[in-house]
């Protein structure tokens, strides 16, 4: 499989970066995103060193990683129990 040559730029500097054609849309993606978020910051606090608002994302994104992977755990969790339930409930049934 190919790799594609691409330049991402990020906080007015470009990553060149070799990915699969099928990765190219997400990381132009993510790095669409993260220019948004680096305006949002800027604008908020009023910051514009760069290392510090890309700083301030990264905790930002990862404080929001770990909401999502518990609220995620606490579904997983709540859907277990719930098949579990119903496993039970579909071993009593008797068809005649």
């Amino acid at each position: 499989m190919s790799e594609l040559s691409i330049k991402i730029r990020v906080a007015d500097r470009d990553y060149p970066m070799r990915v699969s054609p099928q990765d190219e849309e997400r990381l132009r993606m993510a790095g669409r995103l993260l220019s948004e978020r680096i305006k949002e910051f800027r604008d908020q606090y009023g910051i514009q060193d760069k290392q510090d608002l890309l700083a301030m994302i990264a905790l930002s994104t990862m404080a929001d990683q770990l909401k999502v992977s518990k609220e995620k755990d606490g579904t997983d969790a709540a859907l277990t129990e719930r098949l579990a339930r119903l496993d039970e409930l579909l071993s009593g049934v008797v068809l005649v």
